[in-house]
């Protein structure tokens, strides 16, 4: 609704990775660039991290429409809350190949068989598995094993997994150590600095055709922006879009720090996320516990206090096979 107000020719900020709209950082260039050189020399295992709306999709969007122009077949596992014979089932199918009512063996024939007739014509194949930091163990090791299929000179399947930090951790455990020996490349993207966030926002407002973008978002806003998003490219997209909504209301030829201040309120982004506690982290209890112990020994220490003194020993006394103690 404020394209025509704004002189835009589309909506620059969409939630929804576009590879048209990919703004290259030198990280981007590098964890694309590896990405592409793993699946060309056919490294095998290529892995790439980042925290949560760092552009990893998006990247992955540009690096597959890229391969389907070079002829590179690849399934694509965009949910990875999957056990090992659906993440089979999966993939197979998504290369094309019956996969209904097939036992495990008969899935890993069909797969190696497609594997090994594209090898021998000189194509590639690759299994691109985002969100990958959901994998469990089982199916990480189920992938680890279809690297065997290789030739003496090359692997026969690339495997690339995306994922955030939590992937990494998952690779550094003991049990992992074989597939954490065998990736080839790694990459890694964070979030943009100040100067790129504002970049950023600027070449998505000439994709979209505006031919004044800083006149739209002065240099204060991009400010506000930075500070809220802290320079991840899925929350400034957030900002961004909602700013221009606001603008446009207020028939504004700008979006405002002010602007950006109250969107960021409305979207509880000064919000700090906390992980959920665990019971007992090795062999201490977290604060939670603790306080919730030290909370019950004062009530305890009080019932005890209001009772009469002939009464006392009766209050641990079980009246019942499956009565409390107190």
């Amino acid at each position: 609704m404020y394209k025509t107000f704004y002189n835009l020719k589309r909506n620059p900020f969409e939630i929804t990775p576009d590879p048209s709209f990919l703004f290259a950082t030198k990280r981007h260039n590098e964890a694309l660039a590896a990405l592409y050189y793993g699946v060309r020399r056919r490294k095998g295992f290529v892995v790439l991290t980042g925290e949560v709306g760092t552009g990893k999709t998006l990247l992955v969007r540009c690096l597959l429409q890229i391969l389907t122009r070079a002829n590179v077949a690849f399934a694509y596992v965009f949910n990875s809350r999957l056990n090992s014979m659906e993440f089979l089932q999966y993939v197979v199918a998504d290369f094309g190949l019956a996969a209904t009512g097939k036992s495990k063996s008969e899935l890993l024939l069909g797969l190696a068989g497609y594997v090994i007739s594209r090898s021998q014509k000189n194509l590639t194949t690759v299994l691109v598995v985002d969100e990958a930091h959901h994998l469990s163990t089982d199916v990480l090791e189920e992938i680890r094993l279809l690297t065997n299929l290789e030739s003496p000179q090359e692997k026969l399947l690339q495997i690339l997994l995306i994922g955030q930090p939590e992937l990494d951790e998952k690779l550094d455990c003991d049990n992992l150590r074989q597939l954490k020996q065998r990736i080839a490349l790694r990459s890694h993207l964070g979030p943009l600095e100040l100067d790129e966030t504002g970049s950023y926002i600027y070449r998505r407002l000439q994709l979209a055709g505006s031919t004044t973008p800083e006149h739209i978002f002065p240099m204060d806003a991009i400010l506000e922006i930075h500070r809220h998003s802290r320079g991840f490219p899925r929350l400034i997209n957030t900002l961004c879009e909602n700013g221009l909504i606001h603008a446009y209301a207020k028939q504004s030829e700008a979006v405002t720090p002010d602007i950006i201040e109250e969107i960021a309120e409305d979207f509880r982004l000064n919000i700090t996320h906390r992980s959920p506690s665990n019971h007992v982290i090795g062999d201490e209890p977290v604060p939670d516990v603790q306080q919730a112990a030290r909370t019950l020994l004062d009530l305890y220490a009080h019932l005890r206090e209001s009772q009469p003194e002939r009464t006392e020993l009766s209050t641990f006394t079980r009246t019942g096979k499956h009565e409390p103690y107190i």
